[in-house]
């Protein structure tokens, strides 16, 4: 240890001279706003004007109200570490409390010394203020008797006015720069959370990035089943391990408290609160954060730690900061989830509608007396609103029918299965094509569905006259191919179930052997390219006529095939009749 007699104080002879080093004193401490490096550049001003054997920077905690060393000179290691000073106790003390300067030029016959080291024999311990708030004490210490003055008092006042400004700056700068970092490292998490929606991932990626903000013991998020009113854990952390806990009814505990409450709750020492529900062995103190989205509680998070008073105000303020980002993407995951689920079992409907839909509609066409008959159908989605059927009667004539329901999807297949049920009940007492289709729209009027409707081709297939009777309600005509040329024919008529009270017309063609018919939805002439280009009528007249030769099965596929070479992405069901007259 240095010897005192080595130093002597200064005496400042002018008055100018003390302003001049109260001005140097000022220009130090202006210079940095790092804490680390103000309090050293603090201990070698003093020193210079105040020998000492023993140095010490304690600062004021207003929560814990105590001090305690940030900086020290001369001290043991383990008296830095955990020397703990409250208002009153010892000199130090009891500068804090009066807000005074305590010379002690005798510390053998004082009795708030503490005694930290056998050699100190005068101590020194001047308060520092800074916006009528204690900020700490500087305190000296000798090994010398009588080694401050009341000049030393006074002196060291003057420096510690100085550096209690100081060091408040340098702490408001601390405090708004881990605020910043805090703020930004939020905004990061944020940014992250608002990517993922598998719920589990987001709940862990939750838990780590909290770690990295407080280091808590346990980690759990409850979530509100408001039908059961309970908090429901969704996800448990403890140690970095997942764990199981049981879900708590709403207002119970420290977590249901939150919930109710809809506010932080934070609690010192959880032996203390009545609240407390152990779930965990060992946890002391707790903070349930809970989380709103729209100003509806959807759940809580909770951080539990072994340490009591574990959890401070700035760690509540962190916590309020990032709860409203975990909520809402808490909530788009679960909704995402419960889309998700909602998703698969509408898939095993259609899944369902398909295999029924196989048995409405058929997979194989009929034996027809006098036609070579193969049937196509690719659905958009799971399920076609596109229909036809066959219905044969006695004397071997044979009605086809061909038609497309408004939309696509299950509502499309839905109403196509109840024209399908309709044609089945009237198209045997009614066989002329005019005549049921006016019977069909006559129906489908007096049970209008809003925004649905039916295109429809009715053919009656006569094979003793090789002839086609026909009947058309707003679908495209059928396609006739004779000696590989197109035959015009035309067949119109309004949609089915839009108007009350049409009657529509019927004409009829003489067919030939060879002839080939095709009967083809739109969305088989309207398929678009990439460029939005229509497949047209006129490519699909080209294919039949370059594949004449094919089988009606044969040119189903190919026409398909021709389909995906002009656009592989269906927009809507694309069906295919193909019919070849055999004599």
């Amino acid at each position: 240890m240095r010897s005192p007699r080595a130093r002597v104080p200064v005496q400042f002879r002018e008055r100018t001279d003390l302003l001049d080093f109260l001005l140097e004193v000022s220009t130090v401490m202006a210079e940095t706003l790092d804490l680390d490096e103000l309090l050293g550049s603090v201990a070698k001003i003093v020193r210079r004007v105040i020998p000492y054997d023993l140095f010490a920077i304690l600062l004021f905690n207003e929560k814990r109200r105590d001090l305690r060393i940030r900086y020290a000179v001369g001290h043991r290691e383990d008296v830095v570490r955990n020397l703990s000073i409250g208002l009153g106790e010892g000199i130090v003390g009891a500068a804090a409390e009066t807000r005074e300067p305590v010379l002690v030029v005798d510390t053998t016959t004082d009795p708030r010394y503490l005694q930290t080291s056998d050699v100190v024999r005068c101590e020194l311990s001047v308060p520092m203020i800074a916006r009528r708030r204690l900020v700490g004490v500087i305190d000296v210490q000798s090994a010398r008797t009588g080694a401050y003055s009341d000049y030393d008092r006074a002196l060291l006042r003057l420096i510690g006015g100085r550096v209690g400004a100081a060091i408040d700056n340098a702490q408001l700068y601390r405090r708004a720069e881990r605020q910043y970092r805090t703020i930004r490292a939020l905004s990061r998490i944020s940014h992250e959370f608002s990517s993922i929606l598998d719920l589990d991932e987001l709940l862990g990626k939750v838990a780590s990035s909290v770690r990295n903000l407080i280091d808590y013991s346990a980690f759990s998020i409850l979530l509100v089943d408001a039908e059961r009113k309970f908090l429901r854990h969704r996800f448990s952390l403890r140690y970095d391990e997942r764990v199981s806990i049981d879900h708590i009814p709403m207002g119970k505990g420290i977590t249901g408290a939150a919930a109710v409450g809809r506010e932080i709750v934070r609690v010192h020492d959880t032996a203390s609160d009545p609240r407390y529900i152990a779930t965990d062995s060992g946890i002391r103190s707790e903070l349930a954060v809970p989380l709103m989205v729209h100003d509806v509680v959807i759940g809580v998070m909770n951080l539990e730690s072994e340490r009591i008073g574990f959890f401070t105000e700035e760690h509540a303020r962190t916590m309020s900061l990032l709860a409203p980002s975990v909520a809402i993407a808490t909530e788009n995951a679960r909704l995402y989830q419960e889309i998700g689920e909602r998703e698969r079992l509408m898939q095993a409907d259609l899944r369902a509608a398909f295999d029924l839909q196989t048995v409405l509609l058929p997979q194989e066409a009929p034996e027809v007396q006098g036609l070579d008959i193969a049937i196509g159908l690719r659905p958009a989605r799971e399920i076609s609103g596109d229909l036809y059927d066959f219905y044969a009667h006695a004397d071997s004539q044979m009605q086809i029918a061909f038609g497309d329901s408004s939309g696509k999807g299950a509502a499309a297949a839905l109403f196509g299965a109840m024209v399908n049920g309709l044609m089945g009940t009237l198209a045997p007492r009614r066989r002329r094509p005019a005549a049921l289709m006016k019977a069909l729209n006559d129906a489908l009027v007096s049970r209008k569905v809003e925004g649905r409707y039916l295109t429809l081709l009715l053919l009656l297939w006569d094979p003793r006259s090789l002839s086609f009777t026909m009947a058309n309600a707003g679908g495209s005509p059928p396609m006739i191919l004779r000696d590989g040329e197109i035959v015009d024919l035309r067949v119109e008529g309004v949609p089915l179930g839009l108007l009350p009270d049409r009657e529509y017309e019927e004409i009829a063609f003489e067919a030939r052997p060879g002839d080939l018919v095709t009967l083809f939805s739109d969305g088989v002439s309207d398929h678009e390219s990439e460029t939005h280009e229509d497949y047209g009528t006129g490519r699909l007249g080209q294919i039949l006529q370059r594949h004449c030769a094919l089988s009606p099965a044969e040119l189903v596929k190919e026409i398909f095939a021709d389909l995906d070479r002009f656009n592989a992405a269906r927009f809507d069901d694309q069906t295919l009749i193909v019919m070849r007259v055999t004599g």
